[in-house]
């Protein structure tokens, strides 16, 4: 009986290879799962401990290794007669999108031995690539509105119903990059952000643009060389987002090694030389210096967000995940504000900015390691999100920012593995059967099973009173 409920359901791994971590999530759906009849949840979750799994290039065979932990935990998660049925597939962002500009040779070795390490387990390796912003930002999208049931429904007579609902629009905010994708009904000028899905019998039009470098990770590195830049790469610098008081020391090497960093980068420097960097918690300053890493000129189309890239007005609702959504949680959790509004963005990044280090420590004291980046990072999105998407005190409280939808996780990995494992259909669903004839088959084998032991339980029984019923005419 426990075999048969097991083998009632199949599973899926993607390992979410981000930037700065990788996770490892685990879907299942029942067996009987016709394609895309919208039943896939997560079963689990592991997340890696270490960076991602670019930042160990050059070391030979530790960006496997780093996996094996939460490989072990899957062994364990997944029933054991299922292992092998088990898709698993490894998807890279950003990260290693900039580790293929500047080093594509240990970016194909690093995908070589992440490879190589999940196929000595047993599961059916599907590979291991790096997606485009495009395919990061749109799978994205899928898994959003998968989970908000706004492609279809199972309706209580046994169909699946097309919801009628408008879809919601993806915003992602990763280590490296930063994606925003939305259905949208205005001609698209820049082919290039137009992409085209058929859903369950309906078509999507849909906007979607990935901004490399625009990352949470990248853009605080962007901004720290761009404030060295204009301080003449002295060696003891103030930062205006840092907390008042606060000062950390770095190697210059570390601001400029990475793609993102190279229009700041001296033409010449001392890499390991030392560099100061002071907090002077000064908002004002902030705003005007993160404003800088951004471009507003030159838009060649009728309409541009930033760094002449065309983007349709926003519409509808949208859902903002990843680092959106632990920044919009720490703002409201230090100030106390509700942020739903521009206003109210603006007034809690106003606060954070002027708060000093202690003053944060003592209300989120788990939050040390990244405290005094909070400031830049609340002044990013919000340069981001009104200046650069164009989100307005009408469009802004249509955002919502969250983690999780139910019990899954919100990020490409799901939308991904749907399309991957064709479980997205571009059919319309009609009827849907409860169970495959090799479940039903199942069934009805113990049910006859079960029926069949009854019957012998009573003829036994039957023939024990007739046995004793003789003995006892007998005396």
């Amino acid at each position: 009986l426990i075999f048969l409920i097991c083998s009632l359901h199949f599973y899926g791994i993607v390992l979410d290879a981000g930037s700065s971590h990788t996770a490892l999530y685990i879907y299942k759906w029942p067996a009987d799962k016709q394609n895309g009849t919208g039943v896939v949840t997560q079963h689990s979750e592991c997340h890696v401990d270490g960076g991602g799994i670019s930042s160990y290039a050059g070391q030979q065979g530790v960006a496997g290794q780093s996996l094996e932990a939460c490989l072990d935990q899957a062994v364990k998660d997944i029933p054991k007669e299922r292992h092998q049925l088990t898709p698993v597939y490894l998807g890279a962002t950003a990260g290693m999108r900039l580790l293929h500009i500047s080093n594509p040779v240990q970016s194909t070795q690093i995908l070589q031995e992440v490879g190589y390490k999940i196929q000595s387990y047993p599961f059916s390796y599907q590979g291991a690539t790096i997606l485009s912003g495009q395919e990061e930002g749109a799978y994205g999208w899928v898994t959003v509105n998968y989970l908000l049931e706004n492609f279809i429904k199972y309706g209580l007579v046994g169909h699946w119903l097309s919801t009628g609902r408008p879809t919601v629009g993806a915003l992602d905010f990763g280590g490296a990059s930063t994606q925003i994708t939305f259905a949208t009904q205005e001609g698209i000028e820049d082919k290039q952000d137009m992409m085209k899905l058929h859903l369950y019998g309906q078509e999507y039009s849909l906007y979607t643009h990935s901004f490399l470098c625009y990352g949470q990770d990248q853009a605080l590195q962007r901004l720290l060389a761009h404030i060295v830049k204009s301080q003449n790469y002295s060696e003891s610098v103030d930062h205006p987002c840092y907390p008042a008081g606060h000062s950390r020391t770095l190697h210059f090497s570390s601001i400029f090694k990475s793609p993102c960093t190279t229009k700041y980068k001296p033409s010449s420097y001392k890499p390991q030389a030392f560099l100061i960097i002071r907090g002077t918690g000064h908002y004002e300053h902030c705003l005007g210096n993160v404003s800088e890493i951004f471009s507003f000129d030159g838009c060649s189309f009728s309409q541009c967000s930033f760094d002449k890239v065309f983007q349709p007005n926003v519409t509808g609702r949208f859902m903002a995940f990843s680092a959106f959504f632990y920044i919009h949680s720490f703002l409201q959790r230090v100030t106390g504000i509700t942020v739903n509004t521009p206003s109210q963005l603006e007034e809690a990044t106003r606060v954070v900015c002027r708060m000093n280090f202690n003053e944060m420590l003592r209300l989120a004291p788990e939050q040390r390691p990244r405290l005094q980046d909070y400031c830049a990072s609340s002044v990013f999105v919000k340069v981001l999100m009104l200046r650069g998407y164009g989100f307005s005190e009408t469009s802004f409280p249509h955002i919502s920012f969250q983690k999780k939808a139910g019990d899954t996780s919100v990020g490409w990995a799901l939308g991904y593995m749907l399309s991957l494992s064709n479980l997205l259909p571009a059919e319309r669903l009609e009827l849907r059967k409860a169970l495959t004839p090799g479940a039903w088959g199942a069934l009805i084998f113990l049910f006859v099973l079960l029926l069949v032991a009854v019957l012998v339980f009573i003829i036994l029984r039957a023939h024990n009173r007739k046995k004793k019923g003789g003995s006892e005419s007998a005396i």
